[in-house]
């Protein structure tokens, strides 16, 4: 963890960050939790196991009646749902018999686990959990007529079935459990709200199926057009992997990915991240790093209530010089006409920060932040 010079806070705190995940979404909260972050939790979608499906059956009917080459298993909740599923309808040992006879590739180390539970044995298995690891993989070899079982995890998956088709090989793809909207949406268009009110200052997407759960319930809100506005300028897009970011960059939302596709690497890159995109200023001989919802001042971090840091990030914008109290107003949520509301925020502000020189009152014309006049250049172009 780091730490800074005055502090032993995490690297987050002070931020803000979504959680779109319905699984593992404890795990990604703890992480983050953990290196100081505030979070906000909302499943995007929940996992509809398909044990009774029709779809499901027939997949299995056929792979039982002509065994595949190849088997693709992408999640071990979805391989052994597959397996129960199967020995349900009383296909079980079948169904194995005709995957022991096929080369198996299982996505990363927890399915590689759930394939050698069934007594089933890998033939190769990417060190990154990734899905385009293992689409090259599969392509590499020459699939032209070859029969490839491809277990889904939820909704198809985009690009990669007719990969292998426009390269010559028979898909079977095997839909073990679906991805739906969330039954209570409650928390969902809380966390969409506070998208748009720029409140998160990162959200986070462990799948496909979240980024674009999430994109269509804005859509049925009438909500998108802000959404997108605030993940493309404001609200950080952070990324468990590329399969994963199709959605946003679909609708034109750039997002950050860590390099190996885990919720691991993923908070440390948010670790690096957010910090580097925190306003910081010298003003009134201390250093000021603006965070989503608290201020570092020389390294101490002083948590700032919402209406502050609105008043704050008024006077960043132009770090120096005067803002009226009129502006100051109208950056207040929900504040009204009465400028006496601009005095009573600012005195909030001022007690939170610890240091009541860094805002200057300029008398009849309203406030500006203190900014050092021999500033470095690299703090205020920050």
């Amino acid at each position: 963890m780091h730490e800074y010079e005055h502090g032993s806070h995490g690297p987050l705190a002070g931020f803000t960050v979504g959680v779109t995940a319905a699984r593992r979404a404890d795990e990604l909260g703890a992480l983050l939790e953990r290196r100081g972050a505030a979070v906000q939790h909302a499943p995007a979608l929940r996992i509809v196991p398909l044990a009774d499906d029709a779809e499901l059956l027939d997949a299995t009917k056929a792979l039982v009646g002509h065994a595949p080459d190849l088997v693709v298993a992408t999640t071990a909740i979805g391989f052994r749902g597959w397996l129960e599923a199967a020995d349900g309808w009383g296909y079980g040992e079948e169904l194995l018999d005709r995957l022991r006879g096929a080369q198996v590739l299982a996505r990363g180390p927890k399915v590689k686990g759930a394939v050698r539970a069934a007594g089933l044995t890998e033939e190769w298995s990417p060190a990154s959990d990734s899905m385009a690891e293992v689409l090259e993989r599969l392509l590499g070899q020459d699939v032209t007529g070859r029969r490839i079982a491809l277990q889904l995890h939820g909704e198809p998956l985009p690009g990669f079935v007719e990969a292998l088709r426009d390269a010559g090989a028979e898909v079977v793809v095997v839909p073990v459990y679906r991805w739906m909207p969330p039954e209570d949406l409650a928390p969902l268009d809380r966390l969409v709200d506070a998208t748009v009110a720029r409140s998160l200052d990162a959200l986070t997407f462990t799948s496909a199926p979240a980024g674009a759960s999430l994109l269509a319930r804005a859509q049925d809100r009438g909500l998108l057009p802000e959404l997108l506005d605030a993940l493309r300028h404001d609200v950080l897009a952070a990324c468990v992997g590329p399969v994963t970011a199709l959605p946003l960059q679909a609708h034109g939302v750039d997002t950050v990915q860590p390099a190996r596709f885990r919720l691991g690497p993923l908070v440390q890159l948010l670790c690096q991240e957010l910090p580097s995109r925190a306003r910081t200023l010298p003003v009134a001989g201390r250093r000021v790093e603006i965070r989503g919802h608290a201020v570092l001042v020389d390294g101490d971090l002083r948590p700032v209530p919402p209406a502050g840091m609105s008043l704050l990030h008024s006077l960043a914008r132009r770090p120096g010089w005067v803002v009226s109290r009129a502006d100051l107003l109208r950056a207040l949520p929900g504040a009204g006409r009465d400028e006496h509301a601009v005095e009573t925020a600012m005195a909030r502000l001022r007690s939170a920060l610890g240091a009541p020189k860094l805002i200057q009152t300029v008398v009849k014309r309203g406030y500006r932040l203190a900014l050092d006049p021999a500033a470095d250049a690299k703090y205020a172009d920050t």
